[in-house]
């Protein structure tokens, strides 16, 4: 039997309640794993209690975030999106996820659908997928015309110009993941009854589309990562990393301090009368 190697360190978090929730879940012990998938939750846990912090400030302070999740199909945007906000007051935040515009909307200019869904004073918001669907997705697919891609390639740094200058914090973070990683995801997502409601027509056709969407992804950096408003790239290829690097951005980027709402909250509260004889 091969020898073990642990530090105090290692024996600590495996005798833990989430260490031995991990050692414990397979027949055969494997302490690399357990203590991977303990040090994992341990991380997220601290930083979820500081999310909490900072949406606690956001809504003090009456701030506004947006954050958008691009990325590959089957990238990881959207279970990085709900480890985020699983902790969070979802009274505060909206997950905004557009389906196909409708036939009123295409009508309308581009930013339209989205502006409607821009945070309010206190509030934050979550793009799963945002308008950059028009930059890379629309284009690869044929959704748009040529003349509609360049206008909106025009338009768009203007546009995040205008939201960063209304007292709004705005990261947007794009999720990178390998051509064989993506295969591996879809095949995973089809073999599981619980999962294959995500697999769309637009994903069925992403691997044999894999050269174009790197062009377009290429034309969509060189032209809207600006100082203003940068990429944020995550190598994506381990869900768990890029889920750590996304929540540690956002608490090193925003400002937040540690507030108490409970002031605010009990304005809102009737004061007891004493009681008369």
């Amino acid at each position: 039997m091969a020898e073990i190697d642990l530090t105090q360190e290692d024996i600590a978090i495996l005798n833990s309640k989430i260490g031995l929730k991990y050692l414990l879940a397979d027949q055969k012990l494997n302490y690399d794993r357990a203590l991977r998938q303990a040090r994992y939750e341990i991380r997220l846990r601290e930083l979820q209690t500081e999310l909490i912090k900072l949406q606690n400030w956001i809504i003090k302070e009456e701030k506004k975030a947006i954050f958008i999740f691009e990325g590959r199909d089957a990238a990881g945007k959207g279970g990085a999106i709900r480890r985020i906000t699983a902790h969070i007051n979802p009274r505060y935040y909206r997950i905004v996820a557009l389906p196909k515009p409708t036939v009123e909307e295409q009508g309308q200019w581009y930013f339209q659908r989205y502006v409607n869904k821009l945070p309010k004073p206190g509030e934050m918001v979550f793009f799963d997928r945002s308008w950059y669907n028009r930059a890379v997705v629309e284009p690869v697919n044929d959704f748009c015309t040529e003349q509609q891609y360049h206008r909106f390639m025009g338009q768009v740094n203007e546009f995040e110009r205008m939201i960063t200058e209304s007292d709004t914090f705005f990261i947007k973070f794009y999720f990178s993941i390998s051509k064989e990683e993506q295969a591996a995801r879809f095949k995973d997502i089809k073999s599981s009854p619980l999962k294959r409601w995500k697999m769309t027509a637009v994903d069925e056709k992403a691997q044999a589309l894999w050269d174009k969407y790197t062009h377009y992804k290429k034309l969509m950096f060189e032209k809207t990562d600006t100082e203003l408003c940068p990429w944020v790239i995550l190598e994506a290829d381990k869900k768990i990393s890029a889920r750590i690097a996304a929540t540690e951005h956002i608490l090193n980027t925003i400002p937040y301090q540690d507030v108490s709402l409970l002031d605010d909250f009990s304005s809102t509260v009737p004061p007891q009368t004493k009681p008369t004889d």
